[in-house]
């Protein structure tokens, strides 16, 4: 690796992370659909040909971002074997419900970009939505191998039954809070 390639990473870094933060904080101030490419670009004092290296477009960059985010407050589930899996189950959910209460706006928007956007559908469901079902599949799995949960009860379709409600309540604005993910917790559980 030459100086110039090693010397142009990091402002690719510093880059990309002004572009992530600049659009997060102005979709959280303005609303997704009136904030434009330009603004975000502006904001983060980059072209827009630098956007456009690293993304497709404003939804793909507001993903990335939000994702990065999410990753970063929400407790990876399953890794305490001291703590039971439906303790463990309502914690991922309570910290999964305050990132869409902050943001819920946003991803109601990205998810009406997915059905406009078939390529950006796909990177929806592959970058957001595969990763958050797998994470409570294999916390249900770990919850079986622990006999938390009874061997007979399908984990996968668990999982579905969890994402559906949670999803719906977003969807249609209904509350996502503590309460409702110890209920989601209590009715999973349940034998």
């Amino acid at each position: 690796m030459t100086a110039s390639q090693s010397a142009g990473r990091p402002r690719d870094e510093i880059a990309s992370r002004a572009l992530k933060d600049a659009a997060l904080e102005l979709v959280r101030a303005e609303g997704y659909k009136a904030v434009s490419i330009r603004a975000i670009v502006e904001a983060a004092r980059v072209s827009r040909q630098t956007l456009y290296n690293r993304w497709q477009g404003k939804a793909e960059l507001v993903l990335d971002a939000m994702f990065e985010e999410a990753a970063q407050s929400t407790p990876f589930p399953g890794s305490d074997p001291e703590i039971p899996m439906r303790d463990q189950l309502e914690r991922f959910l309570g910290a999964v419900f305050e990132h869409m209460a902050r943001d819920g706006d946003i991803i109601r928007s990205l998810i009406a970009a997915a059905q406009e956007d078939v390529g950006f559908r796909e990177a929806f469901h592959t970058r957001f939505v595969h990763p958050r079902e797998r994470i409570v599949t294999e916390l249900l799995e770990v919850a079986q191998s622990r006999d938390e949960l009874p061997a007979d009860r399908d984990v996968a379709m668990l999982s579905t039954f969890v994402h559906g409600a949670f999803w719906y309540r977003l969807l249609t604005g209904q509350p996502l809070d503590e309460t409702f993910a110890r209920e989601i917790a209590d009715s999973v559980f349940a034998v």
